[in-house]
């Protein structure tokens, strides 16, 4: 039987669970979230922070959200999260415009996988 998850992971499945099927993955000390299979969101040292980039990162900033920042080697680092504001956190719909910013980001930025090659000596090639 797996260990019961945190209070706070299960908050944040509970506020994203109008976007899909949420799974979790334990990284780096804090947690991964995903949905369809995209990386939107994660837990740090306790706190919510949602994938932004360029285009959606003013939108956190001009609600009051804060980067996901890091130290390394003395000198700090910020990471493409951010917190959403604190009313997002109240309900699955206050959540859902920021969840939804964190999906799109991650879905702009998504990897494709290369085209396999044909092998030798088949159909085609």
């Amino acid at each position: 039987m797996p260990a019961p998850l945190p209070d706070h992971v299960q908050h944040a499945i509970e506020l994203f669970s109008p976007l899909g099927i949420i799974r979790t993955k334990r990284m780096f000390g804090g947690w991964g979230f995903y949905v369809d299979d995209l990386f939107f969101a994660l837990i740090a040292q306790d706190t919510l922070y949602l994938k932004a980039d360029p285009q959606s990162a003013p939108q956190f900033e001009a609600a009051g959200g804060e980067p996901f920042t890091y130290e390394r080697e003395g000198k700090p680092f910020t990471l493409g999260y951010w917190t959403p504001p604190d009313s997002a956190l109240d309900s699955p719909a206050a959540m859902a415009p920021w969840a939804r910013l964190g999906i799109d980001c991650a879905l702009r930025h998504r990897k494709t996988k290369p085209a396999r090659k044909p092998r030798r000596g088949a159909p085609g090639a």
